[in-house]
């Protein structure tokens, strides 16, 4: 897949830094976005080129995802070069950014069970439950019209409850007790690394925050969608995850010659 002209210079300069940040989200880029959450599988060869990647001297790769970790890492299949961050940059291997109190607890409880009744009387919409939170999909809904009238609901109800943080993405409202950012994430990767230049790869409206960090003369942020009228903090623009796993492929290529 060719990829454009102004991609390949920044990955060609990207490439030839001693060190470097490969970072990028999962659903709509490594694994393109499907009706059921539960079947996003990656994009065949999408994994490989990021293991491999992940191999060479001076490379870390890393996922940084909407996703809990146990459920990013069983859809992925990354092997353990890959670094896995969870819950919207909140979750890393050691655990989270800050324990939940008591207090915490009690109102993920009450997300969870306010997003569910609100799903409940908008046949074909889904609650995800997540460690720091619950998020509404509503991409399935049967009648097109009623999903945002769900999200609108969340919004003015669970949405507004004191100690909860919205975060919107494509026909889907997540909210958590935490607040959490994929650009604080990216900034944490950068910080522990040391590397040169971080590459980030996002999709959805929660990946404008990644994309917001990266202001080095070298950094690279590609914006996975391929509607030019959709606005975008992103240096650059590719289609699709094919176009997503074509960027990891060139990288690699350079990388290696």
């Amino acid at each position: 897949m060719s990829l454009p002209g102004s991609v390949r210079d920044a990955l060609g300069r990207f490439a030839a830094l001693p060190t470097v940040l490969v970072a990028t989200d999962y659903d709509g880029v490594v694994a393109p976005i499907v009706a059921d959450p539960a079947a996003a599988f990656p994009l065949p060869g999408t994994v490989a080129a990021l293991e491999a990647l992940a191999g060479l001297p001076g490379v870390t790769v890393a996922v940084v995802s909407g996703r809990d970790r146990a459920t990013l890492g069983r859809l992925s299949g990354a092997g353990e070069g890959v670094v896995t961050v969870g819950s919207h940059g909140a979750e890393w291997a050691e655990g989270f950014e800050a324990a939940l109190s008591a207090e915490l607890v009690e109102l993920r409880s009450t997300v969870l069970a306010d997003l569910t009744a609100i799903a409940e009387r908008f046949p074909g919409a889904a609650v995800e439950p997540k460690p720091l939170g619950a998020a509404l999909h509503v991409r399935n809904v049967v009648d097109p019209a009623a999903g945002p009238v769900a999200l609108e609901e969340a919004r003015r109800g669970p949405a507004a409850l004191s100690g909860v943080h919205a975060t919107e993405g494509k026909a889907v409202l997540e909210l958590t007790v935490l607040d959490a950012s994929k650009g604080r994430a990216l900034q944490t990767l950068r910080k522990r690394t040391g590397v040169a230049a971080v590459l980030y790869l996002g999709d959805d409206v929660t990946d404008e925050k990644a994309f917001a960090v990266l202001t080095g003369a070298d950094d690279v942020s590609v914006k996975v969608d391929p509607d030019p009228a959709v606005a975008t903090g992103a240096r650059f623009r590719v289609d699709g995850p094919a176009d997503a796993r074509a960027v990891f492929e060139e990288l690699l290529a350079l990388r290696r010659g």
